[in-house]
């Protein structure tokens, strides 16, 4: 298959196609020079389409890493013949960094402060990972090595509060724990519109009219379709509303409806 017929079968929108052709990119470096090479970082989103674009080519030794265990934004690194896996995440000279910064404790700054504080440099967002928060006055990205300096150079502030940096190992990211509620309910039959009903508090009619309008994605990728089938393991998004997934179907209730174990992130 050529790489644009393979471009054709696997981006939905131009959009998409620029991703993955730069992609495509990176590992045809890889292979044909038998060194490492890595993306930017990506989203949720981006990383399903990247992971269906190389499971058609043949699943190509690959790694999505974001600098620790269960990172949201990932960059997808294409391994050399000689590389392992922990050989990236260990590496302190690795495609990766980190930055802290400190501030007021009283300044409350939030993740759309620090993002339009980013932003503001000029950058682009597939240099910076996760924004973490891991106590009152400190703001921890992970970022591309290639864009520290910038960060280190001219990120002086976010608001009007004043930014102390540092650079950090990746060793040093301290994640918060994920806040979620689980959801114990009933549905006649796990079908994206039901489940979503019962994951976001809503009539099965709304949920149907948010599917049908795009604005519910099912494992990251778009899904207008609310008769399909959802299963343990599934990740449902409602824009606007979060994020739950399907942790158990654990069997029949004695109605005959199917039983639901979900975690609604908060």
């Amino acid at each position: 298959m050529t790489k644009k017929e393979l471009l054709d079968r696997c981006a939905r929108s131009g959009e998409e196609r620029i991703l993955l052709a730069r992609v495509l990119d990176k590992l045809e470096r890889t292979q044909g020079r038998d060194i490492p090479a890595h993306t930017g970082f990506l989203s949720p989103g981006e990383q399903a389409s990247v992971t269906d674009l190389l499971n058609v080519w043949g699943r190509p030794r690959h790694l999505f890493w974001g600098g620790y265990p269960g990172s949201e934004r990932n960059i997808c690194v294409f391994l050399a013949g000689w590389q392992e896996e922990e050989d990236v995440c260990t590496d302190p000279e690795g495609p990766l960094s980190a930055i802290q910064a400190a501030y007021p404790p009283e300044a409350k700054l939030t993740h759309r402060d620090i993002l339009g504080s980013l932003m503001g440099l000029g950058l682009n967002r597939e240099i910076l990972g996760d924004i973490l928060f891991p106590q009152p006055g400190l703001c921890q990205t992970a970022v591309l090595r290639s864009g520290l300096p910038i960060l280190l150079s001219q990120w002086e502030g976010a608001g009007r509060w004043k930014l102390s940096l540092e650079e950090i190992p990746l060793t040093r990211l301290i994640p918060a724990p994920a806040q979620v509620r689980t959801i114990r309910d009933t549905v006649a039959t796990p079908r994206l519109d039901a489940v979503t009903a019962a994951g976001f508090s809503m009539s099965r009619g709304k949920a149907a009219a948010l599917i049908a309008s795009g604005k519910v994605a099912l494992n990251h990728r778009e899904c207008l379709k609310g008769d399909r089938q959802v299963a343990p393991g599934d990740v449902i998004t409602c824009r606007g509303l979060g994020k739950c997934v399907v942790k158990e179907t654990p069997g029949q209730s004695k109605k005959g409806r199917t039983m639901l174990v979900l975690e609604r992130y908060l």
